[in-house]
This record gives structure tokens, sequence and C-alpha cells, in this order.
């Protein structure tokens, strides 16, 4: 090999990074080989003498980089114990290339598709950095570390007069298919709807091998579509026998002794407002007007840390699970239906086990007294959230002054809240409803009124009010007592920056000077868009500068609701973060000492990660029924609001049942389309017609493919 030059001109140095940058994303492609520089050069096209000239130098540079190492005189390898190295989270996007979420770094780290090796969604991977075009740093996955599952859904595909096939997985973030070889099919045909698992991939290897063990079905039949759903997810749907047995077994009795150590409020007119459909009630409220002309209303949640206990199995389950799911045709629970349905949900009539934050408040709905502690109520009435609204807008019913009180102090509360930073986002949820064989028949949203945002403000106020209690004593003072809170950062300043950028487009006003004036500015701006053409469009992008809460052990309190201390205490049934919060407060009412916050970390971030995954199922299930709805509707025009927009093309929404589909850019054959990340919008190169988020437009639904969840549109002129 000639010797290493000793002087590189200044104009070279661009040009011999550019060449390792090439030499490492080739080595990258098998990390494990190595290789001589003849390969290498061959390897990169560098085939000239000139060429290869300048990579030997390029080779040298990265050797005292110390990015590959020499083995023996003339041969390379990478060197995976590099200083340049990270560690961290791949996330794929739909066009195949991802980003690595690195903790303690800002930014995530982009990869491109050639360079994620053999890496999967979700992966814990070693990843490689480099500066490309003395842009953005971007990387490329030395190794996967960790594998965050091994099970897909997909389809397979037999290959035709062979002993093999590939299951073609449903997500595009998965950008590889899995091979089947002969004797792995379990089962399964050509075209049917599986769960494989992934058991080996060699390296250089293309594919990785598999075997398939459950076949879910035919594509596109609902409860093929459903199940798939939950699977991809990695959600169970039925609970193990062992499970069910135990909470078969639970004690359902109200015991005197078990009373006696209780408040016993089962004389205290007490009631349940939920949705009309719901099964779990997890909490009531109770009211009574004091002699001092207070009131004490007591919001009373369901008992399950009485039944659910730590060490059993039942407790492992709902711990694994960590949260119910709500898919558009059914509920996946997070406790057995005994429990949920039965044994713990505050049916009407029933003597009930609850864990209560009672306050005394005066009519201003200030809290003058308040108290904590175990219970057991009677429910007297269940009202769904439209006959309570009835009420509040006038019509006559049991407990109609009650009901009136409530309202009248939660509004007090709600403007309170308002006035002192919370953020007003109070977007409609897109609801089906569905026939007996569960096809959708219709569209309707669901809006919150005055009677969802009695029961909100009073469940906010236990929440607040329980963290509160445990982390700041009657002093003032910070107790650094552990627990698990609910937080929410303050939004990304970039982000804000973007927001009020672009709505000054639309003629509106954002005034980012501090924290105060942000919401202020998200609150007016949110009021102002009320049935305006760009409401949701302006919604979305508000809600996209937030950033997302979590569980932590960390009080670092809630942005959105202006709350410096903030947990979730009032759903228990169906989240565990809140069966948790229970746990921890008894624990400290009697008296106990803080427990060991890294394993609290843990189980805290686990159940944010379950929430995720839930919020992901739940929005494919949307997506996957509106799908269903629209196949009815396939060559019909609508009107629509373009409600996102990328490099590929634009989505529109039809305001009317919440149907998004999609635009490509290649389908709009009047001119050849550039995409605007700034101004969210696609120009015309030749006549400049231009296509912005917000925009109305007129289309037509050319395509409704049930397994990818997509629908296809095109513009109508």
């Amino acid at each position: 090999m000639p010797k290493k030059r000793k002087y590189i001109s200044q104009k070279n140095e661009h040009k011999l990074k550019e060449i390792g940058r090439l030499i490492l994303r080739f080595m990258n492609e098998n990390s494990t080989k190595i290789y001589n520089y003849k390969q290498i050069a061959d390897g990169i096209d560098y085939k000239n003498p000139r060429q290869r000239e300048l990579v030997i130098q390029a080779l040298h540079k990265l050797q005292g980089s110390e990015k590959i190492k020499e083995t023996e005189k003339g041969k390379y390898i990478v060197n995976l114990n590099i200083k340049g190295t990270l560690t961290g989270i791949i996330d794929f996007n739909q066009s195949g290339n991802a980003y690595v979420n690195v903790e303690g770094l800002e930014d995530d780290i982009f990869i491109h598709s050639k360079n994620v090796k053999d890496a999967l969604q979700g992966d814990k991977v070693l990843i490689v950095t480099y500066t490309y075009k003395g842009k953005k740093l971007e990387g490329s996955v030395l190794e996967v570390l960790e594998r965050t599952r091994t099970e897909f859904v997909g389809t397979l595909q037999v290959v035709t007069h062979k002993d093999f096939g590939f299951v073609v997985c449903d997500k595009k973030t998965i950008n590889t298919d899995i091979f089947i070889p002969k004797g792995k099919f379990g089962g399964a045909e050509d075209g049917d709807k599986v769960i494989v698992k992934m058991t080996e991939w060699k390296p250089g290897d293309k594919n990785p091998e598999g075997e398939i063990i459950q076949v879910l079905g035919a594509p596109g039949e609902h409860e093929t579509e459903i199940h798939s759903i939950l699977a991809e997810y990695g959600l169970p749907y039925a609970f193990p026998e062992e499970v069910e047995r135990d909470a078969d077994k639970i004690d359902r009795s109200i015991s005197n002794e078990e009373v006696a150590k209780r408040w016993d409020m089962r004389g205290i007119t007490t009631f349940t407002i939920d949705p009309k459909d719901a099964k779990d009630f997890d909490d009531a409220l109770s009211i009574r007007k004091l002699k001092n002309g207070n009131w004490e209303i007591g919001v009373h949640i369901a008992d399950v840390s009485h039944y659910v206990v730590p060490g059993t199995i039942l407790d492992d389950e709902a711990y694994q699970r960590a949260t119910s799911v709500y898919l558009v045709d059914r509920v996946v629970p997070m406790l057995p239906e005994v429990l949920s349905n039965d044994v713990c949900s505050l049916r009407p009539n029933e003597d009930k086990y609850t864990f209560s934050a009672v306050f005394e408040l005066n009519d201003k709905a200030e809290i003058e007294k308040q108290w904590f502690g175990r219970t057991v109520i009677h429910s007297d009435r269940r009202f769904t959230y439209e006959e309570a609204q009835e009420i509040i807008e006038g019509k006559d019913g049991d407990f109609k002054e009650e009901i009136l009180v409530l309202d009248k102090l939660a509004k007090i509360m709600r403007q309170k809240r308002i006035k002192n930073g919370a953020i007003t986002f109070d977007r409609s949820e897109v609801r089906f409803n569905l026939d007996e064989n569960n096809e959708p028949i219709g569209v309707y949203f669901k809006i919150s009124k005055d009677a969802n945002h009695l029961i909100e403000e009073f469940m906010l106020l236990a929440n607040r009010k329980v963290s509160e209690f445990i982390s700041v004593n009657q002093k003032g003072d910070i107790t650094q007592n552990t627990f698990i809170y609910r937080v929410h950062d303050d939004p990304d300043p970039a982000k804000l920056e973007s927001l009020r950028d672009f709505v000054s487009t639309f003629g509106y006003k954002m005034d980012l000077a501090n924290t105060k004036k942000v919401a202020e500015s998200l609150n007016k701006l949110l009021h102002d868009v009320k049935g305006k053409g760009e409401e949701n469009m302006i919604e979305t992008l508000a809600m996209r500068s937030m950033s997302k809460a979590v569980y932590s052990t960390e009080p670092i309190g809630h942005y959105g609701l202006g709350f410096a201390y903030y947990s979730h205490f009032t759903s228990p049934i169906r989240r565990y973060p809140d069966l948790i919060a229970h746990r921890l407060l008894q624990h400290y009412l009697d008296g106990g000492k803080s427990p060991n916050k890294p394993e609290l970390e843990e189980k805290a971030k686990h159940c944010s990660s379950m929430e995720r995954l839930a919020a992901d199922a739940e929005r494919d299930s949307i997506k996957f029924m509106q799908v269903k709805f629209m196949e009815k509707h396939l060559g019909e025009t609508f009107n629509g609001v373009i409600s996102g927009v990328a490099e590929f093309g634009f989505w529109v929404e039809i305001p009317e049942n919440g149907a998004e589909g999609l635009i490509k850019l290649r389908d709009l054959v009047d001119d050849s389309y550039m995409y605007d990340a700034k101004t969210h919008a696609v120009y015309g190169i030749r006549h400049g017609k231009k296509y912005q988020l917000g925009d109305q437009v007129q289309i037509k639904v050319v395509k409704a493919n049930l397994i990818q969840k997509q629908l296809d549109f095109k513009i109508v002129d």
C-alpha cells in the first residue's frame, strides 16, 4: 500500500470527508466483515488509480478518528467501540427512512433507508454519526443491540411452484418481508392475514426468516382487521385463564368489618355521569349542603386497590396491560370484566368501596377544607351526559338542584383554570353508528358540553389536590415524597415560532413573550378559529406544537392544564398509574416512608409506553372504520380541507365525517409540484398553482384500501 501523504490540501479535505462517508456506508452493510482497500474502492465505485489514492487517504482519516480499525496490514473493519457511536431507539417513517432518539440529545438523528441495516421499528440500536454535506447530523446503524419485538402482522404470499413464501408486513415501518420456509406455514394459506415470529436474521441476508404462529383470517374482514390491530401493537385481547380464575375468586361482599375502617357516605346524595355506552363507572360525585352554607363535594373513585393486590397474577396482568384500549367497536379492558364492569363499577343502587377526595367549597368554588381516604358509597342514580345536559339546559329531572350547583361550581373552576394559564383544546372526536354486524352506518362527532365539563372539572380538582397533598406539606414546603405524576413539558419554542409565523398568514397574532402570554395567545387563537374553514388545521398544528403528556416521578408540572402538580387518580379501572397513585396515597396516609424512586420511574415509563401503543391502536381502528364507511362512497365527490402536506402529496379531510385521504403529487398532471415545508404547501413549478394546509378543495374518492387503512382521493377541478 502506498505511504500516507503528509499533507492533504484544504481543497481535498471536503472531498475526503465525502469519500469517508461513502466508505462507512459501504462497510456498515456488513459491519462484521473485514475488507482490503481494493474491495472498499470497488464497493464505492472508485476504480481508477487517482480515485484509489483518495480512498487510501480517506481510510487513513477514518482510522485516525477511530471509525474503522486495521485488523492486519491493509485490512479494515468497522470499529464498533468508536467514540462517535451513540445508542438510541429507532423510529421509521413511511418512506423507510428513520430517526434515532438518543437520550440527552435534543434532536433525533436521521438515518437514511440505505443505512438502517437490519434494524426494525422500536429497536435499540448502536449508530455511528457523521455530518452529511455540512448539514445536520446523520447516522448509520452499526448493530441492533436489543429487539423491541419479534412478532409482526402481515399477509402470506406463497411463491408459486415453490416450497416457501414471504409475509408482507402491514406496517410500512417494517422495511422488509419475512421469509417463510417449508414447514413453517402454521396452517396458513396464500393470502391469509397472519402473525409471524421472526426466528433469525443472518448477516448479509436480505430477509429475516420466520414462522407463522397464528392465522388471523382473510384480509379486509372486520374481525381479522380488529385482531390484526391489537396484534400489531402487541396488545392482548383475552385474559389468561388463571387471571380470570383469580378475578372470579374475589370476595364481592361489603363487610361490616371493612365498612368500620371507612367513612360511610352511603346516606349522602351520590350519582354518576358517564357516556351512554359506558359499562365501567369508575367515578361518582356526592353533594350535600352544610349548615354554614358551603357545599361538601365528594369525588369518589372505585377502590380498585382494595381488590387488586401487588404480587398477584391479577396485578401483574393489569401492570403489563397498563391501560384499557378503546377500539371503535369494543373495549379491551385492563382488568377482567368481573372487576371492571361489576365489582369495581360504581353501579346505581349498590354499595361500593371507594377511595375519595372530599372538598368543602364555598359559593365561589374556593376550597375551605379537604379530606382524602377510603369510603363506602351508594350511587342513587346513573346519568348519561345527555341526560345531565338536558337538566343543565332547563329540563326537570332527578337531582336537578344538585346538578345545577355542581355545574355552577365547575364553570367557576374552569374560568379560574383558563385565567391561570390552562389551554382549552376542545376537539370533537369522531364516533360511528354500527349495525349488528359492526358495519358503520353513520358517523357523528362527540362534542364536549357543560355536562362533560362538569365531570372534567371535578376530576381535575381531585387529580390536582391529591398530587399537591403528597408533594407539598401544610407549611408549603416540598416533601420530596416519591409519587407518580402526569407531566406535560413546555412547548418547543421553535414549533411555537413556526405556528406563530404560519397563523399570521391567516391574520391571527400570537405573543410568545412568556409562558402566560403563550397560553393566552393559544386560547385566543383556538377561540378565534371556531367555526372557520381553517379551524381543524390550526387546532392540529397547535396540538403538534405541544409536548406529549407522560407519566414520571419528576414533578415538572402540567403545562396544558397550568398546574404545578398533577397526577392521574380518577380512573384506576382503566389506567394502572391511577392504581399506583391510590396505593401511594394510602401508604402516605398511613405514615409510610417514601419508596424507591428508580423502581417507580421504570413503571411510569412502561405505563407511558403502553398508553402510546393503545392510542395508536385506537387511531388505527378509527382509520379502518372510516375506510370501511367510505368504501360505500367510491366515485362520489366531497368538499374537503387540506389537513396535511408532505413531499409526496397532501391529505384532505372531509369535515362531515372526518375521513382523510391522500392525493399523491404524481397524480396531479396539470403541473410539476414542489413541497415547501415552511408554508405547509405544494406549488406548481410552471403555473404557480398552490395547495396549502387549510385550503378548501373538492375531491373524488377513488380508492379505499382496508388492509392499509388508506383512502386515495383525486382533485376535482
